[in-house]
């Protein structure tokens, strides 16, 4: 009999480590997000999970997941680091007056025969600073006429930063690594 709750105690505690061990990696480490809306097409869909590190940095056009203001979560791209300046112009992103690359928005502007894309900007216009404020980051949605972004809640302190996500697991089908 004793062999017996030995044995029941050995798989408790295993169980009981490996659920402590998953939550901790959950919340410091990694944790799952599911996209909701539009704001992130063609590079991301809604309904696609990902995998969020949380232990990144942001850096220039890494895909960020942050708390919004309205209690929510954001996914967006990160476009001004701090002591940046950013400036949109005829479809053409200047970040400290030099011209940035954006690949992942080639397909959206091939068909936008209505316009620019992203509409003209500085950041001064948006937010009043003429550069991204120490502790805080400028981001913008890939999907840039429908994406409630930088251009309409400022900028983002980067405490309020959950991680950087590049990982697409779900749908199974579609499982890829973004940029």
């Amino acid at each position: 009999m004793a062999e017996g709750k030995n044995e029941f105690w050995e798989w408790t505690k295993a169980l009981l480590i490996a659920v402590g061990l998953a939550a901790l990696i959950r919340y410091f480490i990694f944790a799952p997000i599911v996209v909701d809306g539009l704001s992130m097409m063609p590079t991301l869909e809604s309904g696609d999970r990902m995998i969020v590190n949380k232990m990144s940095e942001p850096d220039r056009f890494d895909i960020v997941v942050f708390h919004a203001p309205e209690n929510k979560d954001y996914i967006k791209r990160v476009i001004g680091l701090p002591g940046d300046t950013v400036e949109y112009k005829d479809d053409v992103l200047y970040v400290n007056g030099k011209v940035q690359d954006e690949p992942y928005l080639d397909e959206y502007k091939s068909q936008a025969t209505d316009g620019p894309l992203t509409p003209d900007f500085t950041l001064a216009e948006i937010t009043g600073q003429e550069t991204v404020p120490e502790g805080e980051i400028f981001v913008l949605g890939d999907n840039r006429r429908f994406s409630k972004d930088g251009r309409h809640i400022g900028t983002v302190k980067i405490d309020e930063i959950v991680g950087e996500t590049k990982f697409v697991y779900w749908p199974f089908d579609q499982i890829r690594v973004v940029d």
